[in-house]
């Protein structure tokens, strides 16, 4: 059995696991507790994975690097089908959903079986996400000189260029060089993925650069591969330790990945939101059923907003 990115049947599945996810983390929304967010996430998630018609293979999980519940690299999931590749993060924003902030998602990617690239022993990666305007932007190029190339695709003059940097000590070289150069710093703490999206897609954000969790990179360098968007990323170990195991595991944390080199085959980004995100309702309760909103993006039509509702046992 083949995988198609647009198999509308495929598509519900993938929605069915990440809306349970949002929904099992929704009992802790507020609760301050970070962990209590992402153990509910994964247990529903792995729990839907049982009676999904996939065979999923866990490529990139989440949680190893912070030490938080995760699905772990190597796992295999689902009840058969067609054989697949997953990157998931039950929650992306656990610390939002723990204070009850917008911007909380639960996300996972997938492609055909040896689709994606595994960071494996590097849990964080310098990425260069930007619309399909910017193709020609680099993380070979200085900053301030791709900053002019696309505020030259983009026909606006540099001071009018809105760029998303992670609010992190490794990242206040790229919020120097932005403000040096003019251009608006749009600073996030948390919701890597939700800003990556919106980058990818133009949607208040003209380019987002910086270096953030690799395992997000590669959930969103399927997504912005659907959107038609521009990527590159590479690996940027932090400690010692993690270049020491990159080295071991025969990763080149230096080359500049492409599209093609996250994700060689087309795939399916989903995204249920935990607390309002990227346009999307926090679950709730609406006559005795529970109700979610995901965004489904495939890359053969414009993403598809799900809206589904069940019985409150659910």
């Amino acid at each position: 059995m083949t995988f198609e990115p647009s198999d509308r049947a495929l598509q519900d599945h993938l929605v069915r696991i990440t809306e349970r996810a949002a929904v099992a983390a929704v009992e802790f929304v507020g609760s301050g507790n970070k962990l209590a967010v992402d153990g509910a996430a994964v247990r529903a998630m792995r729990l839907a994975f049982e009676t999904a018609l996939v065979a999923a293979r866990i490529v990139v999980g989440e949680g190893e690097k912070d030490e938080a519940p995760m699905l772990y690299g190597g796992e295999l999931l689902g009840a058969g089908g067609p054989a697949i590749d997953v990157a998931v993060d039950p929650v992306d924003g656990t610390r939002l959903a723990a204070e009850a902030l917008p911007g909380s998602v639960a996300v996972m990617a997938v492609a055909p079986r040896g689709a994606l690239v595994d960071p494996a022993a590097v849990f964080y990666m310098e990425k260069l996400i930007s619309p399909a305007a910017g193709g020609a932007l680099s993380l070979e190029r200085p900053l301030t000189e791709n900053l002019s190339i696309l505020a030259s695709a983009l026909g606006r003059p540099v001071n009018q260029l809105r760029v998303a940097v992670q609010t992190r000590p490794r990242n206040q070289r790229y919020i120097e060089e932005i403000r040096a150069a003019g251009s608006i710093v749009v600073p996030f703490a948390d919701g890597d993925v939700v800003e990556s999206l919106r980058a990818a897609r133009g949607d208040g954000i003209d380019l987002l650069i910086g270096i953030g969790g690799a395992p997000e990179g590669v959930l969103t360098a399927v997504a912005v591969a659907a959107s038609d968007g521009h990527m590159q990323a590479r690996l940027s170990p932090q400690t010692t330790g993690e270049r020491d195991r990159a080295v071991a595991a025969g990763q080149p944390h230096g080359e500049v990945l492409t599209l093609g080199d996250l994700v060689a085959s087309p795939g399916v980004f989903v995204l249920t939101a935990v607390t309002d995100a990227a346009g999307l309702a926090a679950p709730r309760v609406v006559d005795g059923a529970v109700v979610t909103e995901s965004i489904v993006i495939d890359g053969v039509g414009d993403p598809r907003t799900v809206v589904w509702q069940h019985p409150v046992a659910t």
